[in-house]
């Protein structure tokens, strides 16, 4: 970035005069891109399958249990494809209100997002991160706006913030490169993580919900009734080759045969039981007064999707006065609005009342976050029944039907799939100081206070 650090300065409110190299070509905001609103669905145009409506919802955490899909056909210009440039301007300023990268399906775009396609002039990875840049601003302005919990950046609010961008389209480049690189390893460090997290629930679903090591040792018992263990084990072993893996030590421990309970079939010797018999669940509670902050002052917060991000959320939100915690591995439920997003607490934080933690007896980490994951067809049911929001109680959360196994095969689970969450936390641990980086380096590069040249050198020295 050629030239000394001079900024232009404001002439008037911040809010839509941000500070750019003076050096810089001029122009609103609303000119250099072209804005496409989504659609108003009405729920007749809803369909069980077809395109997926993107809302807001879909953007943060992809295509869920609540998201909507129709058949019908639209204007072109509101379809949505892998790589499309999505802002949402209405929704609460802190959580909704940016600029993404749609990473998804084919779909229809929704209402109060706009689809954003750059001028030629503009490169359109720079135009991100200038969007990204003036997030506080329209948090601010959607702040002004903010009626029952919500704000909006309308087009009019577009055309009035001037802001700036270099001539030459190598400059934006070079600044979108730096930035990228960050954003391109945080990438690729979770689809690793998701990689590693199929890798996991799938060992769970083929022991604790198939049933897969049972099955296969009860084919062996029914053609050997005599055999010993072991014997039915190594041709259950054998068998198992080519379909279902199945270790010596996995085969040792589960039975082989099966049993008629209230819960249906379920493995000899397993109890049919409660998650309440068998889990500790503390229900979140929200803290008195307005005790958050974005400082870093307290406890890291999590009160649900709606109202502070759940799932890795990419704003972090402090609590000084927490009542209610989490400790580091404690499985983090969304009890509210919708029921079931699940994360794991890497750390002690405070849970607010859309949220409950939970830890099964045995002090398993790993088998708790894989079992709470396979309950989504309970969530749902609370999920429909919701009369405004969904929500489930600490009452009925405990009553949800749960098959107990052995402490061997609890043991197991967790010598088998502790390695796998151990690197997704590590995966994350580096995501988070990259995500730190990305955003300390995006003003100052915007604004011109750091030297593209110098960026790139700050991060050869990172080795990234």
């Amino acid at each position: 970035m050629a030239g000394e650090f001079n900024p232009t300065p404001l002439n008037e409110s911040w809010l839509y005069n941000p500070v750019f190299p003076a050096h810089w070509k001029r122009g609103s905001l609303y000119t250099l891109a072209n804005w496409v609103n989504g659609l108003a669905f009405r729920n007749i145009q809803f369909s069980p399958t077809g395109k997926p409506v993107i809302r807001i919802a879909e953007i943060k955490v992809g295509i869920t249990g609540q998201t909507k899909f129709t058949t019908q056909t639209f204007d072109h210009s509101v379809y949505i494809t892998d790589g499309d440039m999505l802002f949402s301007w209405s929704g609460q300023p802190e959580t909704s209100i940016d600029a993404f990268w749609w990473r998804g399906p084919d779909g229809w775009l929704n209402q109060h997002i706009f689809k954003v396609t750059p001028n030629p002039e503009i490169d359109r990875t720079f135009f991100f991160y200038l969007l990204r840049y003036l997030k506080p601003n329209f948090v601010a302005i959607a702040r002004n706006k903010q009626t029952t919990g919500l704000g909006h950046v309308t087009r009019w609010d577009l055309e009035q913030i001037n802001v700036a961008f270099p001539e030459n389209i190598s400059e934006q480049r070079a600044i979108a490169h730096i930035l990228g690189t960050l954003d391109d390893k945080i990438e690729l460090n979770l689809r690793m993580n998701r990689t590693l997290e199929e890798m996991a629930r799938a060992i769970f679903k083929s022991w604790f919900v198939d049933f897969d090591p049972v099955r296969a040792k009860a084919a062996v018992r029914r053609e050997h009734p005599d055999w010993t263990n072991e014997q039915v084990s190594r041709l259950a072993i054998e068998r198992a080759r080519g379909s279902v893996p199945l270790q010596p030590e996995i085969a040792e421990l589960f039975p082989d045969r099966f049993v008629d309970s209230e819960l249906g079939e379920i493995p000899e010797g397993w109890d049919a039981s409660t998650i309440g018999q068998h889990f500790r669940i503390t229900m979140g509670q929200s803290p008195p007064g307005n005790t958050y902050n974005e400082t870093g002052e307290g406890l890291p917060f999590y009160q649900g999707r709606t109202d502070f991000g759940f799932r890795f959320p990419t704003r972090r939100v402090y609590c000084t006065a927490p009542t209610r915690y989490a400790e580091p591995g404690d499985t983090l439920v969304s009890v509210r609005a919708p029921v079931g997003d699940v994360n794991m607490a890497n750390e002690r934080c405070a849970v607010g009342r859309g949220v409950a933690a939970i830890r099964h007896c045995s002090g398993s980490r790993s088998f708790t976050y894989y079992c709470i994951h396979h309950l989504g067809d309970h969530f749902a049911k609370f999920e429909a029944e919701g009369t405004v929001f969904g929500c489930i109680n600490k009452a009925d959360f405990e009553r949800l039907p749960f098959s107990a196994t052995s402490p061997e095969i609890l043991a197991l689970f967790d010598r088998v799939v502790s390695p796998l969450d151990e690197k997704i936390e590590n995966s994350e641990r580096q995501t988070a100081i990259l995500a730190a980086l990305r955003d300390a380096l995006l003003p100052k590069i915007i604004s011109g206070a750091l030297r593209v040249k110098d960026a790139e050198r700050f991060l050869k020295e990172q080795g990234l």
